[in-house]
């Protein structure tokens, strides 16, 4: 970037904004997205806390018990990445790190959307399995997780690469 658009304040984004005004939008937009998939772990995680006290849950197969307990810990850990960056806001708020806090909340938002799909995977999985004792359970899971990738990862990456300048 020449010296002339550092000064007028350019990032070599684009944009006229400061390093700082840049963070702020980053936040911003972040915040946004977060919300989205906040709010979808959050009511899958306190249904999954609801199974264990009904009374089909005494009815479980050792397997469909195993896949409950491993989809509960997914759920608490994808809840705690996808809420992992609002605590990381208001514990460095004011110190002047803002950019830095926006790169380490976008990998906490990244991991939490990988937790949240092996969330919802293993969920799938367990619904699954209970409605149904046919062997294209996995196919159907299979299917549904090659859905939630391209969707969540492939069309961004390809988005990404095509249309971000080099």
């Amino acid at each position: 970037m020449s010296a002339r658009g550092r000064a007028a304040g350019t990032t070599g984004t684009g944009r006229n904004e400061t390093e700082e005004e840049r963070a702020d939008r980053k936040w911003a937009e972040l915040i946004q997205e977060v919300r989205v998939a906040q709010t979808g772990v959050q009511i899958l995680f306190g249904f999954l806390l609801t199974v264990v006290f009904t009374p089909r849950y005494v009815d479980l197969t050792s397997t469909d018990k195993n896949i409950y307990i491993v989809t509960v810990v997914l759920g608490a850990a994808a809840t705690g990445a996808l809420i992992g960056p609002v605590s990381l806001h208001r514990l460095v708020s004011g110190r002047r790190v803002k950019p830095q806090a926006v790169e380490w909340a976008s990998r906490l938002t990244f991991v939490g959307l990988v937790l949240l799909l092996a969330t919802m995977t293993a969920a799938l999985l367990l619904i699954l399995r209970v409605a149904t004792d046919d062997g294209y359970v996995p196919w159907l899971v299979a299917g549904v997780v090659l859905w939630y990738l391209l969707c969540w990862f492939v069309v961004p990456m390809l988005t990404r690469r095509r249309h971000t300048q080099k």
